[in-house]
């Protein structure tokens, strides 16, 4: 019997399973030791689950998950970036456990990347910092050897911002197509892969604009937004959704040879690096690349007053103090500050001059 009652101390349960007794005493009631009974044969039979985290893998399994993150959640470039660095960190720790790879030997490869300059090696630092954290948010590893790397020194110099005029030289150089799509990058300050992307459904000629769609927002969202059109703008996409072909949805498009399926295809560009350094050649000015065109036209804006929340929303920018980059005006308080500074300086001179010629007439008289 495995429930009895013991006079004068109360019940208890008594009962053996796979061998082994289990009892516990001194109930109040027969019900109280059923009770307890019952649950102590239910944990016996059905033990709970033990979870275990892993905390580690190996480093090639974690970069393919992060990579495939990437591809999920971020812009094309910023993907094509994380490939471009992976390979070289395969080469080095593609057969290793995260568990391995020490702060010191992160440290060592970047001081190699920094031969390159500290722009790459801070970018290897920003990359891998972001790997290793996205294994410890997934609980895969539990040790960031990136933590406490400090990024490397980098020489910064003012940005160089083309003068409207060659802006304008490069433009009446390059032949038509490419007019239109210097001239859209002009006139929405876009960056170069959201013209790229753009759509026949994204413009609007009734109401005249067009919509940018970034991945550059916080969580790699595609986020919208809308850029009123210039008069040349309006004239130009006019022009070309007339005489464009339906079947294509881009306003923007190449027909390209792809050697590895070996056929003609036709899609929106990639990117146009080399075009740029060709049609300033051409034109006769000094060489910039299309993103120097943003900061012209927000330069633009900035010399004319334009409020830097406006510019901020055009450029599509999620931060004030990103926009503020692309000023590269003087503002008229510093130029202000400036006559202030001169005007004192001016003024001390002419004191300073008044006083020493005071004191030369006073010598003079009393020697005389």
């Amino acid at each position: 019997m495995s429930i009895y009652f013991v006079k004068n101390k109360g019940w208890r349960y008594d009962f053996n399973l796979l061998g082994i007794r289990h009892t516990e005493t001194w109930f109040k009631t027969k019900k109280e030791a059923q009770r307890a009974e019952s649950q102590k044969r239910e944990e016996l039979l059905n033990p709970p689950l033990i979870h275990t985290t892993k905390t580690d893998v190996g480093f090639l399994e974690l970069v393919n998950l992060r990579l495939d993150n990437v591809k999920a959640y971020n812009s094309a470039a910023y993907y094509r970036d994380y490939c471009y660095m992976a390979k070289r960190w395969f080469a080095r720790w593609g057969k290793l456990d995260c568990k391995d790879i020490t702060s010191s030997m992160i440290e060592k490869f970047v001081l190699t990347r920094h031969k390159v300059s500290s722009h790459t090696a801070n970018m290897e630092i920003r990359y891998l910092r972001a790997t290793f954290n996205f294994g410890k948010k997934r609980k895969l590893i539990d040790f960031n050897p990136v933590d406490g790397l400090a990024f490397l020194p980098v020489d910064k110099r003012i940005k160089y911002v083309p003068p409207v005029e060659d802006i304008e030289k490069i433009i009446r150089v390059a032949d038509p197509g490419t007019q239109d799509y210097l001239i859209t990058i002009c006139d929405t300050m876009a960056r170069v892969s959201e013209v790229n992307n753009l759509c026949w459904n994204d413009v609007n000629l009734t109401n005249r604009y067009v919509i940018l769609y970034t991945r550059k927002k916080r969580g790699g969202h595609l986020t919208p937004r809308k850029v009123p059109m210039t008069l040349r703008l309006f004239e130009i996409l006019s022009k070309r959704n007339a005489a464009r072909d339906p079947k294509r949805p881009w306003v923007f498009w190449h027909r390209y040879f792809d050697s590895k399926a070996g056929v003609w295809k036709e899609a929106p560009y990639k990117d146009r690096k080399l075009i740029m350094r060709s049609l300033c050649n051409k034109a006769g000015v000094q060489y910039f690349r299309f993103h120097a065109l943003r900061h012209a036209g927000a330069s633009i804006m900035d010399n004319n007053q334009v409020p830097i929340g406006t510019i901020q929303r055009i450029l599509g920018h999620e931060n004030r103090s990103t926009t503020e980059i692309y000023l590269h005006n003087l503002g008229n308080s510093e130029v202000e500050a400036m006559m202030i500074l001169e005007r004192g300086m001016q003024a001390s001179h002419t004191n300073s001059h008044t006083d020493s010629h005071t004191e030369t007439k006073r010598v003079y008289v009393e020697t005389t």
